[in-house]
């Protein structure tokens, strides 16, 4: 490049992209995951009482107890409660337990090993950003040497070594982007359904069995659950992702397409107020507002206030 404003514009561009993908790739590193809270974990005579009984329905029993009052609504591929042996708790909706940490992630999407670091629910958008400032970090790069690559094989450069590190540089960048395409593109489309990549091998099991769209609340809904609703810190590695960790609201009634209106069991649920498929208690406030909002939510209200009641549309606020 000759022209000096051209240099300084692409100068500040790659300083920009380079200290945003540095920031973002540091913040998903160091973030660490975050645990279940203590609620989660069974009291000393729970434990007591649960090793005491044998596996079977004595021990779902203790746990039905000890889960009486948590915001739980998944389950096993059984039906039973899903509890951790080695970490001693229950497990929050979401939660699992990895192998290499071996602690139970809230929210856990996968263990990177390019990161060192489970990504969960404390970390999840600083890895959404990492790939989406890496992709663009290569591609500049690819797009600012292709000039020189395209002269390398026309013969327009000089013949010194150096033209051989522009031929790399502009190959490395050019593999990078179409790798981490493909993973941002994937994880953009799980953003969007409201999803992790364990959930998407294998979907979530809620009471009225499984659904794999059931956290889902619609795009816009999904999208400010990672990001949060403030826009102006969206593309920043700046943690504002909805809720704690613990508890999500879901969605009975799928408005997806992929999804079927009515899941199977509904009925046989609707009529059993034992199975309520929303939560019993509100969700924390920073995620409560996501079930009052929508159109949709207004509409089933106004219905159900003329006398209806149908545990399988509302959301129940008993405390």
């Amino acid at each position: 490049m000759e022209n000096i404003g051209e240099q300084v514009v692409c100068l500040i561009a790659y300083h920009l992209l380079f200290a945003m993908f540095v920031w973002s790739y540091w913040k998903t590193i160091f973030t660490l995951p975050m645990n279940p809270s203590k609620e989660f974990h069974l009291s000393y005579a729970e434990k007591e009482l649960l090793e005491r009984e044998p596996r079977g329905e004595a021990h779902q029993e203790v746990l039905r107890r000890a889960a009486r009052d948590l915001p739980i609504y998944t389950r096993t591929m059984s039906g039973a409660i899903r509890y951790c042996d080695r970490c001693q708790l229950i497990k929050p909706d979401r939660c699992h337990h990895c192998s290499v940490c071996d602690k139970c992630i809230l929210k856990m999407d996968h263990h990177c090993p390019w990161v060192n670091n489970c990504v969960g629910f404390s970390n999840y958008k600083f890895f959404l950003l990492f790939l989406a400032y890496s992709l663009l970090y290569c591609l500049f790069i690819a797009a600012t040497d292709l000039q020189y690559f395209i002269k390398f094989w026309t013969n327009g450069l000089p013949d010194t070594q150096a033209k051989f590190h522009i031929m790399f540089l502009f190959f490395a960048a050019a593999m990078f982007s179409v790798s981490l395409s493909s993973l941002f593109g994937y994880h953009c489309w799980l953003v969007s359904k409201n999803k992790s990549t364990l959930e998407a091998f294998r979907s979530p099991v809620f009471r009225h069995g499984t659904d794999k769209n059931g956290f889902s609340l619609g795009f816009s809904k999904n999208m400010r659950q990672v990001f949060g609703d403030e826009k102006k810190y969206w593309l920043l590695p700046i943690f504002s992702s909805l809720g704690d960790g613990c508890s999500f609201p879901t969605c009975l009634v799928n408005q997806d397409p992929e999804q079927p209106s009515t899941p199977a069991g509904l009925n046989s649920s609707s009529k059993n107020p034992e199975n309520h498929q929303f939560p019993a208690k509100p969700l924390r406030e920073s995620q409560s507002h996501l079930l009052t909002d929508s159109q949709s939510w207004t509409e089933n209200s106004t219905n159900l206030g003329k006398g209806m009641s149908n545990p399988a549309l509302t959301m129940e606020n008993e405390n």
